[in-house]
């Protein structure tokens, strides 16, 4: 079974990871089985920066008879060669810092880590590595092949949801600058009536206590249905906002109206009484996320970074307070719609010692993994159900709620495994 096994691996590298698919996808999602470990994050962007320059260097070798045409595509907001997206599991309007940052210089790095993260990933050595990479690889050159940044996330955290005011109050405002102001469903000064102060949204009580959720009050209900008011007028009227503005400014507007239709749904979710409560949410999470990854999918090809169970084409499950809860991940829905133009690498790892994750069991996955000479790999696994058979290994027990192993059983719908033998402190 060991020499079965060692023959599905391969170095960890980008080259090796896109050998494993049958196309090159629109979003290759990396995922990691823990947050907060700066190893992981390194690997991460090792195979961002491979990808990128392996599809510059792509790009270089076709300059000729084609360069123009590639560059006309790319402004048309048309298909790009190469990947220069990353997408991670961050606030998707926190991320529009970072990406201002990496792309013109705006703001100085540490107000970047400081203020363009949630979840305090900005204060990542791997990530503040990660952007200045960025910003050192565009400087020079023209904005079609620049990298680009995005968080993928809503503005939610585990304890608590964002207030929408900050998505609602910009999109009315991008489109109270471009059509009549007849057609525009209220005014400013009416949202932010209704939303009133922003701690009534941002209560952490309301996470465990539907009774404190704003999110079913008459005011939350009128400003859903005032955005989803605002939304429409943004749909209809993009003839008039493309040649009015560039298409970045209605991508942008897009996301405000994503973000703010997002908020209140999960606002609304966070004040129901039913047992269904935290399926819903963690639902509604991933279908902001997926709603964010197919508008990346559409600007180009990108690379992806969360956690395993957002990005899994298998139903997601975590045990939280009232018992498990279930719940379609980001992955899975967006693999739904695009096919093979989606492709889900998943990471396991053998050891966080500092951690309590000691040496896996044998007969468990990455018991069997770690018992290889590298320290880290690429593994096909698609080779490795086939070596597997019906012998499946044993699904590993974690000791620390942090890390979630691999099962077994998801080999199937996976395009590919990243393999760390160990994570040190």
């Amino acid at each position: 079974m060991a020499t079965d096994i060692k023959g599905t691996t391969h170095p960890v590298e980008a080259s090796a990871v896109l050998g494993l698919l049958t196309a090159r996808p629109r979003l290759l999602a990396l995922g990691e089985p823990t947050h907060g470990e700066d190893t992981l994050l390194d690997l991460r962007n090792e195979l961002f920066r491979q990808l990128v320059e392996q599809g510059a260097d792509q790009e270089a070798d076709q300059e000729g008879e084609r360069a123009e045409e590639r560059a006309e595509e790319r402004a048309e907001g048309g298909h790009q060669e190469g990947y220069r997206t990353i997408a991670i599991e961050s606030d998707c309007l926190k991320g529009l810092l970072v990406d201002a940052y990496v792309t013109s210089g705006t703001g100085t790095l540490d107000e970047v880590m400081e203020h363009g993260f949630s979840h305090g990933w900005g204060a990542s050595a791997a990530n503040r590595e990660l952007v200045r990479w960025m910003r050192a690889f565009n400087d020079g050159r023209p904005a079609t092949d620049q990298v680009r940044f995005a968080g993928f996330d809503g503005p939610l955290e585990m304890s608590e949801s964002a207030s929408p005011r900050r998505a609602l109050l910009a999109l009315h405002g991008h489109l109270s600058a471009q059509v009549d102001a007849d057609l525009l469903p209220c005014t400013a000064e009416a949202l932010d009536r209704l939303l009133g102060a922003d701690e009534r949204w941002t209560d952490p009580a309301a996470m465990m206590d539907p009774s404190q959720s704003v999110g079913k009050s008459t005011e939350a209900c009128q400003l859903r249905l005032l955005a989803d008011d605002l939304v429409s007028l943004l749909d209809t009227q993009t003839p008039q906002l493309l040649a009015a503005a560039p298409r970045e400014d209605w991508d942008r507007a897009r996301l405000y109206g994503r973000t703010a239709l997002g908020l209140l749904r999960y606002h609304s979710a966070m004040a129901d009484t039913s047992p269904a409560r935290m399926s819903r949410l963690c639902a509604l999470r991933d279908s902001m996320m997926a709603d964010n990854l197919l508008a990346l999918a559409a600007r180009g090809p990108a690379m992806v970074h969360a956690q395993n169970a957002h990005l899994q084409r298998a139903k997601s499950s975590m045990r939280m307070w009232q018992g498990v809860v279930e719940w379609w991940s980001a992955g899975a829905l967006v693999s739904a719609r695009l096919g093979e133009e989606y492709a889900f690498v998943a990471t396991a790892l053998g050891t966080i010692r500092h951690q309590g994750v000691d040496a896996p069991a044998p007969d468990t996955l990455e018991g069997l993994l770690y018992a290889l000479p590298e320290d880290r790999c690429v593994v096909d696994t698609a080779r490795l159900a086939d070596a597997f058979g019906d012998a499946a290994p044993a699904p590993r027990e974690s000791p620390w709620f942090g890390y979630a192993p691999f099962d077994p059983a998801h080999l199937a719908g996976t395009d590919g495994l990243v393999f760390l033998k160990d994570v040190p402190q």
